[in-house]
C-alpha cells in the first residue's frame, strides 16, 4: 500500500477537496482507497458522511471509530495496544473507504511536541510519534488497502509532522495567490527540518512500540485549483500567479528538496507526465457544482442528472464541465500511481 500526505500550511486551498476527489478517481480505477482526516475540524469526514456526521459522533456504536480516540492508548499511558477500527465505507463507491477525523484531536499536539523537541523526552516518549500511523496502517491491512491519503490540517505542528513523515509521498494543494507562494517557499525549509528530525532519531523509533517507517516521504507535486477560466484558459490575473507558483516551486522549493532526497528522479516524474513543472492538474472552480458536491456528497463529476437539478443548455454544458473534472482527476490519478508504482 502506498501513503499520501495532503498538506499545505496555508488555510483554504482545497486541500479537503483534493483528497476526496483524487482518492474516489483512484477508487474509480479499481483501486481500495482509504481517506484519514488528519483535520481537527473534520471537514473531509462531513463531506464524506453528510447527513450522518452529526449520528455518528453521538451514537455509541460509531463514536470512538475515529483517528484520535483509535491511536490514543499511548497518549492516556495505557498499555493497550492500537487495534483496527471499523471503517465508513462509501455506499456510492465501495472501493472507498474513511477513517474520519476527531474534533479532539488537536490535544495531541501538546504531548507530541513535548516528544519531539523536550531533551531526554523523546526516549520515554517514543510511542506517541508512531501512534496514529500505526492504527492507519492496521485500518489499512483490514480493509485491503491500496492507497491512503491523509488530508492535513493547514499549521506547521507536530501533528503534521508525524503524519507527513510516515508517508511515501506528498502533495501540495495551491491556490493562484500569493499567500499560496509565500507558503511555498516556507515549505522549502520547513520540510527538509521535518525529515532531518526523523532521521536523526531513527534509532530511538526502532525500539519504540509503534516505529516510524524509515523511509523517505517525497514530492508527488502541486493541485493547482479554484481559478476562473476564460476563451479556454485561465484569467490573466491568475495565469500569472498560476506562472509565479510553478517557478517558485522549481527553483526553490526542488532544489531544498532535493538536497534532503525528497524527490523521486527526474526519469520518474517526466514518465508520470508531472515534468517540467511538477504540477499534478491544474483545475479550475467548481462553480455551482461545487455547491452540489457537497450537498451529495460525492465529487463534482458523480453528480446524477436530477441531483444537477438543471435542463436545456445549462445540463449540456455543465455535463461538458462534468467530463472535464472527470478527465482531469483521472489523469491526476494515474500520474500518481504511475509515480508510487
Amino acid at each position: 500500500m502506498k501513503k499520501i500526505a495532503i498538506f499545505n500550511n496555508k488555510g483554504g486551498v482545497s486541500k479537503t477537496t483534493s483528497t476526496f476527489h483524487i482518492g474516489w478517481s483512484l477508487a474509480n480505477q479499481g483501486k481500495k482507497v482509504l481517506l484519514v482526516d488528519g483535520d481537527p475540524q473534520c471537514n473531509l469526514t462531513e463531506l464524506f458522511l453528510g447527513s450522518s456526521f452529526d449520528t455518528y459522533y453521538i451514537d455509541s456504536k460509531t463514536k470512538n471509530n475515529n483517528l484520535k480516540d483509535g491511536s490514543s492508548a499511548p497518549f492516556d499511558g495505557k498499555l493497550t495496544p492500537i487495534d483496527a477500527i471499523d471503517c465508513v465505507q462509501s455506499q456510492r463507491q465501495p472501493n472507498l473507504y474513511l477513517l474520519p477525523g476527531s474534533l479532539e484531536l488537536a490535544d495531541f499536539d501538546s504531548q507530541l511536541n513535548m516528544a519531539m523537541t523536550v531533551p531526554g523526552a523523546l526516549k520515554s516518549m517514543s510511542s506517541l510519534p508512531g501512534a496514529m500511523n500505526a492504527l492507519v496502517d492496521k485500518v489499512a491491512s483490514k480493509y485491503g488497502i491500496d492507497y491512503i491519503l491523509i488530508d492535513l490540517n493547514p499549521g506547521i505542528n507536530s501533528i503534521n509532522q508525524v503524519m507527513l513523515a510516515c508517508s511515501d509521498g506528498f502533495i501540495i494543494p495551491t491556490n493562484p495567490d500569493t499567500f499560496c507562494i509565500m507558503a511555498i517557499r516556507m515549505l522549502s525549509t520547513v520540510l527538509p527540518k521535518w525529515n532531518a528530525w526523523k532521521k536523526q532519531y531513527e534509532s530511538i523509533f526502532a525500539s519504540s512500540s509503534y516505529p516510524l517507517p524509515t523511509s523517505t516521504p517525497k514530492f508527488i507535486g502541486t493541485v493547482i485549483q479554484r481559478f476562473n477560466i476564460r476563451n479556454g484558459r485561465p484569467v490573466n490575473a491568475h495565469q500569472q500567479n498560476i506562472d509565479d507558483i510553478n517557478t517558485t516551486v522549481t527553483d526553490t522549493l526542488i532544489p531544498k528538496l532535493s538536497k534532503a532526497n525528497m524527490l523521486f528522479n527526474q526519469q520518474e516524474y517526466e514518465a508520470a507526465g508531472i515534468m517540467p513543472s511538477y504540477t499534478l492538474a491544474q483545475i479550475s472552480e467548481f462553480n455551482s457544482l461545487g455547491a452540489k458536491s457537497h450537498q451529495y456528497n460525492v465529487p463534482v463529476f458523480e453528480l446524477t442528472q436530477p441531483e444537477l437539478g438543471v435542463t436545456g443548455i445549462i445540463l449540456q454544458n455543465t455535463l461538458e464541465s462534468q467530463d472535464n473534472f472527470r478527465d482531469t482527476y483521472n489523469t491526476t490519478a494515474t500520474k500518481i500511481t504511475s509515480l508510487l508504482q
